[in-house]
């Protein structure tokens, strides 16, 4: 596992926390992020932000719905979901979209999903090296009330650089949704 030798000490400015916290992800800028956020005991959405403007681009989480439903026209993506226990990583469109009980669900023959919105407080566009391979991936993530990954869509994930269409669809992601 990904060591850091960076330390978050509480006597730290906000800018001196968010620069400590940028120098421990240059160090492997590969490395994931949920393993960063537990090696520097924090939350996981702190890291993004930290790196705002840099890689990661926040968006208007109140458009969180809108995201969502575009993802339908990328075709087929890998959605990651992680809690403390474990991680799923399913391949799959999304679509079929409807709200039932507060809950926007997405039941595609490769995905099923069924979303809390209330439970989601930010959403980043945020592009790293791969710690598969360090191909370049692009994805948008989302974030809970708590500052944990509530999901995240990748639009490649491993294997090959992303192609250029594939880059601009990512790009027009940031335009029309960041902040």
């Amino acid at each position: 596992m990904f060591q850091t030798s960076v330390n978050l000490s509480p006597d730290l400015t906000a800018e001196e926390r968010a620069q400590a916290i940028r120098d421990a992800y240059n160090q492997d800028r590969s490395q994931m992020t949920l393993m960063l956020a537990h090696q520097l005991k924090i939350q996981e959405v702190e890291i993004l932000r930290a790196l705002q403007g840099d890689t990661a681009f926040e968006f208007d989480a109140t458009r969180w719905e809108e995201i969502i439903r575009d993802f339908e026209a990328l075709g087929q993506v890998t959605v990651i979901v992680s809690n403390g226990a474990t991680t799923v990583e399913v391949f799959g469109q999304f679509g079929k979209f409807f709200n039932k009980d507060g809950f926007l669900n997405i039941r595609t023959d490769t995905l099923d999903m069924h979303i809390r919105g209330w439970e989601l407080a930010s959403v980043f566009a945020f592009k790293k090296p791969s710690h598969l391979d360090k191909h370049e991936s692009l994805s948008i993530q989302f974030y809970d009330r708590r500052g944990n990954a509530a999901f995240k869509v990748f639009f490649n994930f491993g294997g090959d650089e992303p192609s250029a269409e594939l880059v601009e669809k990512y790009n027009q992601f940031i335009e029309k949704f960041g902040k």
